[in-house]
């Protein structure tokens, strides 16, 4: 029997001639359509990646390093303990002799310390990855988690020669740590530098090397994907995407631009399967660099501090506090009393649109300016409070622990029980009653509360929910629902369209939430 296949290929010969005129007939039309095009439109000129990288790997080879860091751990037991019967029962010895077969339980023959308790054997957690040397005098850079906590760990050259590393620093906020090797005058050391990350742009080509899964170093390239990304790793979130090929154990190696400038320390993958797929980051240089120097310097991170809690404004938080230019900037929502903005006289409200002279596009943007301010410099900062902008000058602090959130200040409450029904929200004033009912915090000094929410009014779908305090209305301190009411209806007539609250939350810490008029 002539297999299916043979039959579909015989008689696709068969119709062949005809198929061939009508193809050759059409395909002149197309082309024909093709020229007349082509004579009247100029064709874009195709974009060319580089003929070869192989100049540059040799180049910036020799400066990239693996890393091996070990940590001794305490194994855990791996004995079954017996299961819990009452003594005596004839089910007791047959368990016992039962788990002694299965190598559980305290066998008589397990060794034991002096004080007659089971031997913890200690083993050797090992993990690879990769670096740079940034000064030939033996300064190497990785990630923060290559190295953890190991107490041994050894630096692996290009020609495979070993030396002991110690660690000079580590931050792990930004997931960087700084190693110092001593280099021998048989093998000197080469060094990288790091170049300007913010001249990158999307699209431009660059190249990691690393050692990916523990082979040794390899090359790979790609272009840059995007820029600013935030993966929700950190507070200083601010990667570079790339398509390069990165995999487990390229953490903490270079990424390359093309005249073999650091421009970023690739740091992890977003993947399902544990490869790449495309998608890594990398830290700037332009993030890591000030670090880095800090951590060679001090051996730890000294960051700018502020001393404030920041959200983001979102277009109907804008339109509430008549922003112009729509949403932008952090809006202010707590103030540590003894931090730098409270002495500057900033307020719970202000938005900060700009700090030491950069414009602050969004909240996530505020939190790494400031970081990356020296300690005790004094900077302006431009708020726009009420709409009308002002300059507060600031001298900055350091970040130690964070910063605690403090609530607004506001009037006292009305010792007169109040309830009334507004925004969806039924309020009552905050009296020794209601605090004790919804188990209000003492932080929370001054307001109204909420004692019921309308599941089908703007108010549910922004999360208020019964308990929540509501500090201000329209930036304005509010201490019964009269005083809610009156403010509402005062920013309808001044033709607002949304309402800002300030509402202390169940665990006291404020937020500021726009709450639509219509």
């Amino acid at each position: 029997m002539m297999p299916v296949a043979r039959l579909a290929a015989n008689a696709d010969r068969a119709r062949r001639p005809s198929l061939a005129r009508r193809a050759a007939s059409a395909l002149t039309g197309v082309c024909l359509g093709v020229a007349v095009v082509a004579t009247s439109l100029p064709l874009p000129a195709l974009a060319k990646g580089p003929e070869s990288l192989a100049d540059l790997a040799e180049k910036v080879t020799d400066a990239v390093v693996n890393i091996s860091a070990s940590t001794t751990v305490e194994a855990k037991s791996s004995g079954r303990s017996l299961p819990q019967l009452p003594q005596g029962t004839p089910f007791e010895d047959l368990f016992e002799e039962f788990f002694k077969r299965r190598g559980g339980g305290n066998n008589q023959g397990s060794p034991k310390s002096e004080d007659d308790s089971p031997r913890s054997p200690s083993r050797k957690s090992n993990s690879l990855g990769s670096g740079f040397i940034i000064d030939a005098s033996g300064i190497v850079v990785t990630n923060n988690h290559v190295i953890g906590d190991a107490n041994d760990i050894q630096v692996i050259l290009s020609d495979g020669v070993k030396l002991k590393a110690e660690i000079v620093g580590k931050d792990p906020k930004l997931d960087l740590a700084v190693l110092r090797v001593k280099p021998t005058t048989e093998r000197p050391l080469k060094a990288v530098p790091f170049g300007d990350s913010d001249k990158m742009r999307p699209g431009d080509w660059v190249m990691a090397i690393g050692n990916p899964f523990g082979l040794g170093g390899s090359v790979s390239a790609g272009i840059v994907s995007a820029r600013g990304r935030n993966i929700e790793s950190g507070p200083y979130d601010n990667y570079i995407q790339t398509d390069a090929a990165i995999n487990k154990g390229n953490s903490g190696g270079p990424l390359f631009n093309m005249d073999g400038e650091v421009i970023g320390i690739n740091t992890a993958i977003l993947s399902p399967s544990g490869g790449s797929v495309g998608i890594g980051f990398a830290v700037p240089s332009g993030t890591a660099s000030p670090v880095v120097e800090q951590l060679r310097q001090f051996g730890e991170v000294r960051r700018g501090w502020l001393g404030v809690r920041i959200q983001n404004v979102d277009d109907a938080t804008a339109e509430a506090l008549g922003l112009k230019g729509g949403a932008k900037g952090a809006l202010v929502a707590g103030i540590d009393e003894k931090g730098p903005a409270k002495t500057a006289g900033l307020e719970v409200g202000d938005v900060i649109v700009r700090f030491n002279g950069v414009p602050v596009k969004s909240s996530s943007e505020l939190p790494r300016i400031v970081a990356a301010t020296p300690v005790g410099k004094t900077v302006d900062v431009l708020v726009v409070r009420k709409g009308e902008e002002q300059t507060k000058s600031v001298l900055l602090g350091r970040l130690e622990d964070g910063e605690k959130v403090q609530t607004a200040n506001a009037k006292q409450p009305e010792p007169e029980s109040v309830n009334r029904q507004i925004l969806g929200l039924n309020l009552t004033n905050l009296s020794d009653e209601a605090r004790k009912r919804f188990n209000i915090k003492e932080t929370v000094k001054n307001g109204v509360v909420v004692t019921k929410v309308d599941p089908n009014s703007t108010a549910a779908d922004k999360r208020i929910q019964p308990g929540e305090v509501i500090v201000e209305v329209g930036q304005e301190a509010v201490s019964s629902p009269t005083d809610v009411t009156k403010r509402v209806e005062a920013l309808k007539k001044d033709g607002r369209k949304s309402v800002l609250l300030l509402v202390a939350s169940l665990s006291g810490d404020v937020r500021f939430v726009a709450i639509g008029l219509d």
